[in-house]
Order: C-alpha cells, then sequence, then structure tokens
C-alpha cells in the first residue's frame, strides 16, 4: 500500500513555481505531498511525432537521399546545407609517390577550415585504405570539402542528411 506523506521544500516550491505558473505557486495553508507509490510513464513522443524509425534504419542511404563526392588531387564542395549530416569516407593511395599523400574532410564557415578527418600516407611504392564514419553538423554559412593532394590519393564521400538544423529527424 501507498505512503502519503508532506514535502516541506522550498527547492522544490520555487521549481514549481518557474514550471508551472498558472498554478499561483503554493498558497498559505496548502502542502506539497507525494506517494511512495511507483506510477510508470511510458513516453511515446517518437511514435506519435512519427521518427520512431529505428536509429540503424534511420541512417540508410536511399536513391534520392545520397550525395556521392570522389575526390583526387583537388579540393571539392559537396556540402553546403544545414543539418545534420551521415558522412562514409573512404580514402585510398595508388601508385608510388615521392611526397606524403593527404585525402581531409574539411568544415569551412566561409574564411576558415577546420580538418575534421585527414588520411596521410608516407611516401612509399604501396597501397593503403582506410573508412571512418562521421556525423557532421553544418551551420548557417558553413559547408562540408573534401579534398587530396595528389594524383595517387583518392577520397570518396557518401553523404545523407540525417535531421535538419534543429534536430528533426529526417527519415530515408
Amino acid at each position: 500500500m501507498a505512503q502519503e506523506f508532506t514535502i516541506k521544500s522550498n527547492a522544490i516550491e520555487d521549481k514549481i513555481n518557474q514550471l508551472l505558473p498558472s498554478q499561483g505557486g503554493f498558497q498559505p495553508g496548502i502542502d506539497f505531498s507525494a506517494s511512495t507509490m511507483v506510477i510508470p510513464i511510458v513516453d511515446l513522443t517518437e511514435t506519435a511525432e512519427g521518427s520512431a524509425l529505428r536509429i540503424d534504419l534511420q541512417k540508410a542511404f536511399t536513391h534520392t537521399n545520397v550525395t556521392f563526392q570522389e575526390t583526387s588531387n583537388t579540393t571539392d564542395t559537396p556540402i553546403n546545407t544545414t543539418g545534420y549530416w551521415l558522412a562514409i569516407i573512404q580514402c585510398a593511395t595508388t601508385g608510388d609517390n615521392t611526397n606524403v599523400m593527404r585525402s581531409q574532410v574539411i568544415v569551412n564557415d566561409g574564411t576558415t577550415d577546420k580538418v575534421i578527418f585527414s588520411f596521410a600516407y608516407p611516401n612509399t611504392t604501396g597501397n593503403a585504405a582506410v573508412e571512418k564514419t562521421l556525423i557532421i553538423k553544418l551551420s548557417a554559412g558553413e559547408s562540408i570539402k573534401q579534398t587530396t593532394n595528389q594524383p595517387g590519393a583518392f577520397i570518396s564521400v557518401s553523404y545523407r542528411q540525417v535531421a535538419d538544423i534543429n534536430g528533426n529527424l529526417i527519415n530515408p
């Protein structure tokens, strides 16, 4: 059986007054009470919003939602739309080169580059490859750039927007 008891706490009273101003706060002679009974709370917000897709399925690529960009020995700017982006990055080097081969994904704010992923391979005759998955947030005025510095360095990136700038999920 549940027990009822009175709570005398200025901190709780202040928080209730802040969160529920229409209640007019505590009036003289009115006490805040609680119970030891456990009442479960079920949050159905995602289902009610229509965004109840499992997180692994939420990241799915489709024919209409994917942007693919392959770059070698140049810089490209494939994305300049605000929001949260899933990026699957693949970098590879081939052949013989006397310089360090570098592939990078960069967030640019219009003036400054910030490298968020870099793959560097020393001057050698071998081949190398790496794959990385990132979630990237772009604010207003920002863009994603991808670049390589040598003909033997390649970067391929598949991008998909997973949420708008406010965090509202975009289903595939």
